[in-house]
């Protein structure tokens, strides 16, 4: 099928968790595959932390003179998606409720790219889910959107394996590449026709919760491995907090190490900063006293030094 000139609307922001950045690569590869994106529909909440940033793809969408619309509900805009005659529309992490009357507006749907193996991990934080989880491999779902949380039947998946060190940042970046190409290359059949959605298999449905601040005070009783895992996941937000040498810090990088000692407790090892946990220990690689710039751990022991040891 011929994409030139085939009018669509975009969702979201291509944020997929909270704090990552996106370089915005779906609406870019549209536009570069000659979609006529009508207009970009997005959310921008003061307070929250994934929208109270600048957003990056409204930078692409002025760029290419596309209108950016930032309705408190996409109900209000209805007339005006109407107007638009657009025959489908692509949803990246758009963060707000889609009700049916909006959905129905595309004679195609609205096409959604979910960064998991769906039925797995349905809701609102999937990459930190299967980073805190130690999973093997993730992956994206192309589905058609419907208004029961991610439950819409899927028109393609491909998986993603995972070396068990990615952050957040990382994973996001590899999923909205591989969600991207995925949608370049089955739109045209998805609306055309061709391509038709599988529904999914409800009964094996897993959900994500959302995170809260609270889940961001490590617990050095916990083993080692999760509480690396929890530093990966919880990169910005809500952050891994503690406190060491009397100062609160955010340990934003850290690698396991061999030791066993009382959780919780500090031992400079040459450069390293070691903290002993449940099981093995940490050495923690960046940290950022509050208020101060992100350091090394050898900056941050030359500085506290007495109180540290």
């Amino acid at each position: 099928m011929n994409t030139k000139k085939t009018p669509i609307v975009f969702f979201g922001n291509e944020r997929l968790a909270t704090s990552v950045q996106t370089g915005v690569p779906t609406l870019t590869s549209l536009i570069e595959a000659g979609y006529d994106v009508k207009a970009v529909v997005s959310s921008h909440e003061k307070g929250i932390s994934r929208s109270a940033r600048q957003l990056e793809i409204k930078d692409i969408a002025d760029a290419h003179n596309i209108p950016v619309l930032l309705p408190d509900k996409p109900r209000e805009i209805l007339d005006q998606l109407r107007s638009y005659n657009a025959i489908a529309a692509v949803l990246v992490a758009y963060g707000k409720i889609v009700p049916q009357d909006v959905i129905d507006v595309f004679p195609r749907g609205i096409i959604n790219i979910h960064p998991s193996l769906l039925p797995l991990h349905r809701g609102p934080t999937p990459l930190e889910s299967v980073i805190l989880n130690g999973e093997a491999k993730t992956g994206v779902s192309l589905m058609s959107l419907v208004r029961a949380m991610d439950a819409g039947p899927i028109y393609g998946q491909s998986e993603l394996k995972l070396d068990g060190k990615e952050t957040k940042q990382q994973l996001a970046d590899r999923l909205l590449d591989v969600g991207a190409s995925m949608v370049i290359e089955l739109l045209p059949g998805i609306i055309s026709g061709d391509i038709v959605a599988i529904p999914q298999d409800d009964q094996s449905a897993t959900y994500d919760k959302l995170l809260t601040k609270e889940d961001g005070a490590i617990q050095w009783s916990k083993p080692a491995e999760m509480i690396d895992r929890e530093i990966r996941a919880f990169a910005d937000w809500p952050k891994s907090r503690t406190t060491l040498a009397d100062k609160e810090v955010t340990i934003t990088a850290a690698h396991l190490i061999d030791g066993s000692g009382t959780p919780g407790k500090i031992e400079i090892r040459d450069k390293d900063l070691v903290v002993y946990c449940g099981d093995q220990a940490l050495a923690i690689d960046r940290i950022k006293p509050a208020g101060k710039n992100e350091m090394t751990s050898e900056a941050f022991i030359a500085g506290h030094r007495r109180l540290l040891e």
